[in-house]
């Protein structure tokens, strides 16, 4: 399992793929923009 690993991570970076090991985005980013629950008052 290295670079030539289609399945991992390391091997989709090297390969400049994405996948399930590798996602393209984060979720995170969606999340920021919306404010949370206990800041609507």
């Amino acid at each position: 399992m290295g670079k030539g690993d289609k399945k991992t991570r390391r091997g989709k970076i090297s390969m400049g793929t994405y996948g399930v090991a590798r996602p393209k985005g984060s979720g995170s980013k969606k999340d920021a923009d919306k404010p949370k629950k206990a800041d609507q008052k």
